[in-house]
């Protein structure tokens, strides 16, 4: 790594990938060297652009993909990538000896997911997966409320990702293609509902998985029908369920609900935190007489927040995923976490997938 910090190389000009080169911009500790595509010529209309909104402070060349990962001035390549293509990449940048942030999910199924963190560990470099939030501090906060003995013991959590897409979503977009995209709106969208939901279970798996697809969707392109509308119920040892629903045809939606046997927990955007506003979260203690069925709604809520901004600020969860990255590869030491809650979340999406292949049948972990 260079004194100017992790120097970083794109592969893919995927439309995520612009956020991200304003998070390295944002971080203090990286900046973007190079960009690939299959034609240079989109990786330098992308640069352009990127530069003209953001500039990195630097030349950023464009060049194959190949040619990235043979660059000696690349420390970390970020693969946005779709999921259908994305193991060769990372298999082939953990043998050039970059660090990897590849997005979600991880792969088409948990062998290749293994697969591709060996191939990491091997060539002694970072994976990490483009879970934004997981680098929010709000997460530390929500874990406070429900660490509040008021909250008492955690015993269900419901999230639910959802955005009303439109036709041309639905006959074009690489998500509806299943040779690109297999897992559908589970991979895109159900991700982050498992993720939180391992996350607030103190990364412990679960039991059982019981799931299927609600709605199924073929683009125009695609090669069979992938999930656009899913649900699925988790189940762990001590007690704790929990259900989540992730869909392309809903109204935008990105809510959690965390119950305990003493309150509850909501969050309004826990994947993508609404631009304008503070990051928040609400504990909700309401009475309930049930002998009179009066239910006093509102009594001791509390709603709290973290001064983080939600998006395109120095201190967003997607510019703190990258300084966290340029801080691993700065300190030549590597976070076992990161691979592991990736794989154990790549393991409960499989699941889900083979329970809905089986008609709904729960699956043991």
């Amino acid at each position: 790594m260079s004194e100017t910090g992790c120097r970083w190389g794109f592969l893919s000009t995927a439309g995520i990938a612009r956020k991200n080169w304003k998070a390295i911009r944002l971080s203090g500790n990286g900046r973007v060297v190079a960009v690939a595509s299959r034609a240079t010529e989109r990786a330098r209309a992308f640069i352009e652009e990127c530069q003209a909104e953001v500039p990195m402070g630097g030349e950023v060349d464009a060049v194959g993909y190949e040619e990235l990962l043979a660059r000696d001035d690349i420390d970390a390549v970020y693969i946005p990538l779709p999921t259908g293509l994305r193991k060769e990449w990372v298999l082939k940048a953990a043998k050039a000896g970059k660090h990897v942030l590849c997005e979600k999910p991880v792969a088409a199924h948990a062998e290749d997911a293994a697969e591709m963190i060996e191939a990491c560990r091997a060539g002694g470099v970072q994976f990490m997966d483009g879970v934004m939030f997981d680098h929010s501090s709000r997460l530390e906060g929500i874990r406070r409320s429900l660490d509040d003995e008021r909250f008492g013991r955690l015993r269900r959590i419901q999230t639910h990702f959802s955005f009303a897409s439109d036709e041309d979503f639905r006959a074009s977009n690489i998500r509806a293609q299943r040779q690109l995209e297999p897992h559908g709106c589970l991979g895109d969208l159900g991700w982050y509902c498992i993720r939180f939901t391992l996350w607030a279970t103190g990364w412990r798996m679960p039991e059982r998985v019981a799931a299927r697809t609600l709605t199924a969707i073929e683009g125009g392109d695609s090669d069979g029908i992938v999930p656009g509308e899913f649900s699925a119920e988790l189940f762990f040892a001590d007690g704790i369920s929990a259900g989540f629903y992730c869909s392309f045809l809903t109204s935008n939606c990105q809510t959690a609900a965390l119950s305990g046997d003493g309150g509850y927990v909501t969050v309004d955007d826990f994947v993508l935190p609404f631009v304008t506003a503070e990051l928040n979260w609400t504990e909700n203690y309401h009475a309930l007489e049930i002998d009179n069925c009066r239910w006093n709604f509102g009594r001791h809520a509390r709603c709290h927040g973290v001064h983080e901004y939600g998006s395109g600020e120095a201190n967003a969860q997607e510019v703190n995923m990258v300084r966290r990255m340029g801080e691993i590869v700065a300190s030549g030491t590597f976070d076992d976490h990161y691979p592991k809650i990736a794989m154990k979340t790549q393991r409960v999406l499989d699941a889900c997938r083979r329970s809905d292949i089986e008609g709904g049948v729960p699956i043991t972990l």
